[in-house]
């Protein structure tokens, strides 16, 4: 079983749309299902609130996705009842923070580490009430910030997009300040990590496809957070950019490979599933 836990669908013409080209359920199958790929979780694709609601009816009718992980505001005064609305759908998952929402809402760049307003903190408190989980878009700048998150709502399970964009990917050793920061968020043991968008942090097209000019910046990511808290994950379709999906997917399986059986089981499915709480579905 593999679970590709962040992959993006929807239009550009759609209202605040982050793609850019249309990307369906149908055409992301059609590569990830020859790579071994059996399910995914989608992440939030436009800021416009009903698009939770468009890729919540996509998947009532197709079991291949196992949850969405969507767009909503944890400082809007409706957030509370947003939440009841889309929660009550157990395809649900959670939703993703930006961190410069964040810096916007505090007005201090880079995020004071101890400066958590009082009505993130609330919603946060809600997604923890319900079982769900919070994706994490920030770099190295803000992990302090995500870390204090996880300190200040006990119980809050945080997911890292993108291994905290820790670029740029070289073949050499990463930014010390990157591993420095990834390796203090990862001691707060409900910190996950999702390895994905690699390709795209190379920052040259197309990506080096041998897993070798990847493995110092994996190292630095499977020596933080173990073998029980790294999850696989794409970012289709934005990798198209750089790398075809059966490249980006195949750098990380060999890297894997050498961990063993279990290490690949874990990062591969059942990780994800203590992160995101998704079942197979049929």
């Amino acid at each position: 079983m593999i679970i590709d836990t962040h992959t993006h669908f929807g239009d550009p013409a759609h209202p605040q749309s982050l793609l850019y080209r249309t990307s369906l359920p149908a055409t992301y199958k059609s590569l990830a299902i020859p790579a071994g790929v059996t399910g995914t979780v989608v992440v939030e694709t436009a800021r416009h609130i009903e698009d939770n609601q468009w890729v919540l009816d996509q998947a009532a009718h197709d079991p291949f996705i196992v949850g969405l992980v969507g767009n909503l505001d944890p400082f809007a005064a409706d957030f509370a009842p947003t939440l009841e609305r889309f929660a009550a759908n157990p395809l649900f998952k959670g939703f993703r923070l930006h961190a410069n929402c964040c810096r916007t809402y505090t007005g201090a760049p880079p995020l004071p580490t101890g400066k958590i307003s009082p009505r993130l903190r609330a919603s946060l408190e809600l997604l923890v009430a319900r079982d769900l989980t919070l994706d994490f878009h920030g770099d190295h700048t803000t992990l302090g910030y995500a870390a204090e998150l996880t300190r200040q709502v006990p119980g809050l399970r945080l997911v890292l997009n993108h291994i905290a964009d820790g670029r740029p990917i070289n073949g050499r050793a990463p930014n010390p300040q990157w591993a420095r920061c990834l390796c203090e968020i990862a001691a707060q043991t409900t910190a996950y990590c999702k390895i994905s968008a690699l390709v795209q942090m190379t920052e040259t097209t197309p990506a080096p496809t041998e897993v070798e000019f990847y493995r110092p910046t994996l190292d630095v990511v499977w020596n933080a957070f173990g073998a029980e808290r790294v999850i696989y994950a794409s970012n289709w379709p934005q990798i198209e950019r750089f790398s075809d999906f059966a490249t980006a997917h195949r750098i990380v399986a060999r890297y894997f490979e050498s961990k063993g059986s279990k290490a690949e089981e874990q990062f591969f499915w059942t990780n994800s599933q203590n992160a995101y709480r998704w079942a197979a579905r049929k």
